[in-house]
């Protein structure tokens, strides 16, 4: 069986977290599925799905590792041919990716103790956003 609902959020702005774990174990039980696997989507190509612990230490971690590794002000490509100032954005977008599938047994999405699903915006500004969620078994 396959049962799929989206969801929508705002995001504040550039490196917005926003925890979506209640949401997700909504949608799988309102699926009827007890064992099989969820799937998160972002569709569009500055957002991200990925996994932390929904914390404040992590959630200036976080953002703090991302400008290290991805820095703004530099020269990208994108805008040099774009000019919309968000070349960052789809680099940091492109390695933290925009899906994450997470089994499910007896119900329940298996997450860690201290682990939570998350959105992070990685454009420039805020943005209305459709995230998909679809859950397969049984």
């Amino acid at each position: 069986m396959i049962y799929g609902k989206e969801l929508t959020l705002q995001s504040k702005g550039e490196l917005d977290v926003i925890d979506l774990s209640p949401q997700v174990q909504e949608v799988v039980n309102h699926s009827g599925i007890t064992n099989g696997l969820v799937c998160v989507f972002v569709p569009g190509a500055t957002g991200a799905i990925t996994t932390i612990e929904y914390e404040p230490g992590l959630l200036h971690d976080l953002p703090s590792a991302l400008e290290r590794l991805f820095p703004k002000g530099i020269p990208y490509e994108h805008e040099l041919q774009w000019h919309d100032g968000n070349g960052h954005s789809h680099v940091r977008a492109s390695v933290l990716g925009p899906s994450l599938t997470i089994p499910i047994r007896d119900g329940r999405a298996i997450l860690g103790t201290w682990q939570q699903i998350v959105f992070i915006e990685l454009d420039i500004r805020a943005r209305s956003r459709r995230i998909l969620v679809q859950v397969m078994g049984e």
